[in-house]
């Protein structure tokens, strides 16, 4: 996915600060253009090169913003500098189909920058849905979220956006109107906050009608937040960039409780919980369930030898071979240098010789450390007798895991093996 910026300023030190804010806090690629021609330049040689173009408003060859329409009819989002802060200029730019409208004030200015090119990147992941029996609405809304690089989906009642939300789990925004045919936005409201938290689908509520009380009733409904119509773009798109980070941050606080600090893998504490409900499906259904507990062989020789540096080295190069290898189950860190690996609907018999082939690649694995190389290899235990609960389900694996490490290390022992 392209990630390159266009930067147009013609001030030398402009360009310079945010070229450096680009690159140490984005890590982004960025060209520059100092005049409309060097812009034309760059979009005829590569129009489809750029994601977002920060535009200043005033270049020596188009002093009068010539440059931000040039731009826009290439259909590029837009981020405008300016010098100066005019009221009225600002009115006529904000009609148009910019991201943000800043004025070269400070250096926050400038960081500021930065984070809307963040948020942009960030929203082109975002899929958004519009509830709104008005097309008109409907179409202006979308267009503004469009401008911020959202997917928008769009529904003319309730009912409708009610089902688009419950078909597609990637679809993080509602922004309903209150007054829908078939399910007004109250009604929408209440049936998706049985089914979600706040944290996993952000609720805005519309109206252009009823009381001051109406946005009360929206929010206490479930809502994350609430606009009067008309309302200003500059307000809604502050609204929708607060709600939408609020949501990322208290994700971003969950996953860290989940994930382990060193290897980013799941840990035993998220284990645990998702864990429940695969052995409660396997339990009610018949289905089966396989636990692997798998252990580093002689994991403290490689601390003693080489130091803990290549010990959290080694650690990281196997649980990225566990991601590759078992990506499409529930992995995780169980503590130290121990893992384990739950396969639900996957037999003992289907997954040994899967189990089997890793601790060969392991094996034959060699990590570069310095001018040196670690050589791993792993004791496995392996079970889908269910018992009657998790937790003996995960100690059978356990146990049979030492019967591994009994046996010589380096090797899988199933229940078939004792």
């Amino acid at each position: 996915m392209n990630e390159r910026i266009l930067l147009i300023e013609d001030s030398v030190m402009i360009t310079k600060v945010l070229r450096h804010l680009i690159k140490t806090e984005l890590g982004l690629p960025c060209d520059s253009a100092g005049t409309l021609q060097e812009t034309r330049e760059f979009l005829e040689k590569d129009p489809d090169g750029y994601f977002v173009t920060v535009v200043d408003l005033h270049l020596p060859d188009a002093p009068n913003g010539e440059v931000l329409d040039y731009v826009l009819s290439k259909k590029l989002p837009c981020i405008v500098l300016t010098a100066t802060y005019d009221e009225g200029k600002r009115e006529t730019i904000l009609q148009k189909p910019i991201v943000d409208y800043v004025v070269k004030e400070s250096r926050y200015s400038y960081e500021y920058v930065t984070r809307l090119i963040r948020r942009l990147l960030r929203n082109r992941n975002i899929k958004v849905v519009v509830a709104d029996d008005s097309d008109t609405s409907r179409q202006y809304v979308r267009q503004l979220l469009v401008t911020h690089l959202y997917q928008v989906q769009l529904a003319k009642h309730g009912r409708e956006a009610l089902e688009m939300i419950k078909a597609d789990p990637e679809i993080k925004m509602l922004i309903s109107d209150y007054n829908m045919p078939e399910m007004d936005g109250f009604e929408l409201t209440r049936a998706l906050r049985r089914e979600y938290d706040k944290k996993d689908l952000v609720i805005i509520g519309l109206s252009g009608y009823g009381s001051a009380t109406l946005s009360a009733k929206f929010i206490k409904n479930g809502a994350n937040d609430f606009l009067m119509k008309p309302f200003f773009h500059e307000e809604f798109h502050c609204r929708i960039m607060h709600n939408i980070e609020a949501m990322e941050n208290i994700q971003a606080l969950n996953d860290a409780a989940n994930r382990d600090y060193l290897t980013g893998m799941y840990n035993r504490r998220y284990l645990f919980s998702a864990a429940k409900e695969l052995y409660r499906v396997a339990k009610e259904n018949g289905e089966p369930l396989t636990a692997a507990m798998i252990d580093v062989d002689h994991f403290k020789r490689i601390n003693d030898t080489y130091g803990h540096e290549a010990g959290d080295r080694a650690i990281c190069a196997f649980a990225k071979m566990i991601g590759e290898t078992f990506g499409d189950y529930l992995a995780a860190r169980f503590g130290g240098e121990e893992f384990c690996v739950l396969f639900p609907g996957v037999s003992i018999e289907k997954i040994s010789p899967m189990l089997e082939s890793f601790r060969h690649k392991v094996e034959q694995t060699a990590i570069p450390f310095l001018s040196d190389h670690l050589r791993l290899t792993v004791s496995i235990g392996a079970t889908d007798v269910l018992g009657d609960s998790l937790d003996n389900l995960i100690r059978r694996a356990d146990v049979l895991l030492y019967e591994s490490k009994d046996n010589g290390r380096n090797r899988l022992t199933t229940d078939e093996d004792i």
